[in-house]
């Protein structure tokens, strides 16, 4: 299959009904660090200076064989509840994006549901790859505006490494494991989401895959499925989206680019998004970038550097927040967002 031809046109809305905001995040990651040398010990033909010069990535965080994904996601989880200051019993919805389920049943939304102890709570996951924490936003979103939730709680959840093929260089030396979580509720004046922009074009459904999916589901392959990515692709596509969103998105809230105080990108890869921000001019201090420290979470690779910028104490109150993605499907994701 080759790229699209033409673009498809980008839909974008501004948030209708009460306004809704972040209100707690979380975010974990295992502890194991795997360095861009100890990657070339493992027996992957690359070096240092290959993966920085192209990625810009350093080092990443690998689960233990056999950790689930759920498990990651609940201890982001449970950080968000307590940042935000709300129980358990407090959500009234619950929704997971993962792409890499522990299990086609029951859903890890129901798992991370039970060992926080959020009983009740409707719960479930979706797969938008690595635009899917902003998907879950934006449901997120549209719960508390629409009046049907109060609190619901967003969390992208990964264990990326049991699906890498650890001598396939252009995939084993992008992708890690980690989890973000955050607590949606009603904004306070003057804060919360803005314009949403959302999307998908599937005549780009084989650049990134798992699985042979021209002959059938990746259940009847003899071996686990792995990874694999037509990285040039890919790469042009991401920072095309980039671009296209962010002044997209700015245009529907009636803003510019240049009022962005903050922009938080999907860390796919450092080299795509310093070239993003340069056809943005958007300066760099103003990115946030730590897919050098944990790699390409997929899903968690937002919420887990929105949490960091916050820690770091680079998003104040008042600020405006970016947030863009793009991941496998072709989907795309993005949303502005007034700090509370």
């Amino acid at each position: 299959m080759t790229a699209p031809e033409s673009p498809v046109q980008l839909r974008t809305y501004g948030v209708r009904g009460r306004r809704s905001a972040i209100v707690g995040l979380g975010a974990h990651v295992p502890p194991r660090i795997v360095s861009n040398d100890e990657l070339v010990a493992m027996g992957v033909s690359t070096s240092d200076q290959w993966i920085v010069e192209r990625t810009g990535i350093r080092a990443r965080r690998i689960a233990d064989p056999g950790t689930p994904s759920f498990a990651l996601g609940a201890k982001a989880a449970a950080q968000a509840l307590e940042s935000a200051g709300v129980r358990p019993d407090e959500i009234d919805v619950l929704v997971v994006s993962t792409t890499s389920p522990d299990s086609p049943m029951p859903s890890m939304a129901c798992r991370i549901q039970n060992l926080l102890g959020a009983h009740g709570a409707c719960a479930y996951d979706l797969l938008g790859a690595c635009s899917g924490f902003l998907y879950a936003l934006s449901v997120a979103d549209a719960y508390v505006a629409c009046g049907a939730a109060d609190t619901v709680l967003a969390v992208g959840a990964e264990v990326m490494s049991r699906m890498i093929d650890w001598q396939e260089r252009h995939v084993s030396v992008l992708f890690a494991d980690g989890a973000g979580a955050a607590i949606v509720r009603a904004a306070p004046p003057g804060a919360g989401f803005t314009s949403w922009c959302l999307g998908s074009d599937g005549r780009g459904y084989d650049k990134v895959t798992v699985g042979d999916v021209e002959t059938g589901p990746y259940a009847t392959c003899e071996a686990a499925p792995k990874i694999d990515m037509k990285g040039p692709e890919v790469f042009r596509f991401g920072i095309d989206m980039f671009v296209r969103q962010a002044e997209a998105l700015t245009a529907a809230a009636g803003t510019r680019v240049s009022d962005v105080d903050v922009w938080v990108p999907h860390q796919a890869n450092r080299r795509l998004i310093e070239a993003a921000a340069r056809r943005l001019a958007i300066p760099l201090e103003r990115v946030v970038v730590n897919v050098d420290r944990y790699g390409n979470t997929c899903s968690a690779s937002i919420p887990l550097a929105l949490k960091e910028a916050v820690d770091e104490g680079r998003i104040s109150s008042g600020d405006q927040v970016l947030m863009v993605a793009f991941g496998s499907g072709l989907t795309w994701a993005s949303c502005l967002h007034t700090w509370p």
